[in-house]
């Protein structure tokens, strides 16, 4: 019998490269978006999560065995986040219970479980690192928990078994994405390359000097599907990370020797990029029709103020993922071959020049 997918979120970083590993490997795949993008092997869904008569139709006879929920909403405080991504995680249970498919869900959230939401983000009493999937939540209230909460009620009602992924910063392709560091460094260091500006580390002396890890979009699908389909994996919580470890001190100026431009040391002095990439917009349509580019509009390529949260960040932040080893998965990137291949991607997509 052929394993059905729904991934919620298909258009994103993290829905679109999930769809694509799937796919790769049989599985019929069905994408979910309010606009969706054609993708080889894929059946594109639109459907707006917060609309429940447009849920119920798009997902009519579907009957999925599987489900990857990879989406969220933004919205000005954390009480409407919480109120607008916990419905929508328990509206898409809601309407595929009645068919009562659903063998495995996985829910993708991230690292603020430890360091807590946007609104506290990296500051109080946090836990140790590196960060380990039993040290819990914390005190404050926090979207992922509610996503998390909708998730679990939804399993032990229905009977599916369930997954938590816990990536770092994702590297990976997806144009409008709301927190995407790898393309925003690229147009940053396009901008820079272009324009003659320095190319200055935006963020802390704490991530410049400290050790991190990142999570590439195709390790991540590679774990979603391990997740779902691996027996032990089930009902468990994971941290997802490429494997290695390096300081931006050295990452810093490999960005910078890929688009052939000069890393200025840094001298210690925090230079957030959202202020400075507000003024961009002129600048990088200019580059754009110079260079005959796919995106003319910086604000769907780059989310400045994302990258300056987590550049930002005055704590040292690794990740253990003991538990997905002593369960099978080994999967390893390279964090400088993902944001090259990223580059080259983008490069190929006409996204940057």
């Amino acid at each position: 019998m052929t394993n059905t997918v729904l991934i919620v979120g298909a258009s994103g970083i993290v829905g679109s490269a999930a769809a694509a590993r799937f796919a790769a490997e049989g599985w019929r795949v069905a994408g979910l978006a309010r606009n969706p993008t054609a993708q080889e092997g894929v059946e594109p869904v639109a459907a707006d999560l917060q609309d429940r008569a447009s849920l119920e139709k798009a997902l009519a006879g579907l009957a999925p065995t599987h489900l990857v929920l990879a989406t969220w909403q933004r919205r000005d405080t954390e009480a409407e986040m919480i109120r607008v991504n916990g419905a929508m995680i328990a509206g898409v249970l809601d309407v595929l219970r009645p068919q009562g498919s659903l063998r495995h869900a996985a829910l993708v959230t991230g690292l603020k479980h430890y360091l807590g939401p946007f609104e506290a983000y990296g500051k109080g009493t946090l836990p140790q690192t590196p960060f380990r999937e039993e040290q819990g939540r914390l005190p404050v209230e926090n979207f992922y928990y509610a996503q998390e909460d909708a998730l679990f009620a939804a399993a032990a009602r229905d009977g599916f078994t369930w997954s938590v992924h816990r990536p770092h910063t994702i590297i990976g392709k997806a144009v409008g994405n709301a927190m995407n560091m790898g393309t925003t460094l690229a147009c940053y260091a396009t901008l820079c390359r272009e324009t003659g500006q320095p190319f200055l580390f935006p963020g802390s002396a704490a991530q410049w000097n400290g050790l991190t890890d990142m999570t590439d979009a195709g390790l991540l699908a590679r774990h979603l599907l391990w997740a779902s389909t691996e027996p032990k994996a089930a009902d468990l919580a994971f941290n997802v990370v490429n494997g290695d470890v390096f300081r931006w001190s050295w990452m810093w100026g490999r960005i910078a020797q890929w688009f052939g431009i000069e890393a200025v040391p840094f001298d210690g002095t925090h230079r957030p990029l959202a202020p400075r990439m507000a003024e961009d917009g002129p600048r990088w349509r200019e580059i754009a029709a110079r260079h005959d580019l796919a995106e003319p509009d910086l604000t769907k390529l780059a989310s400045a103020w994302h990258t300056d949260a987590d550049l930002g960040r005055p704590i040292e932040v690794v990740t253990d993922m003991s538990r997905s080893r002593r369960l099978g998965f080994t999967a390893y990137q390279p964090t400088d071959d993902a944001f090259e291949d990223l580059f080259a991607r983008l490069r190929a997509d006409r996204l940057i020049p």
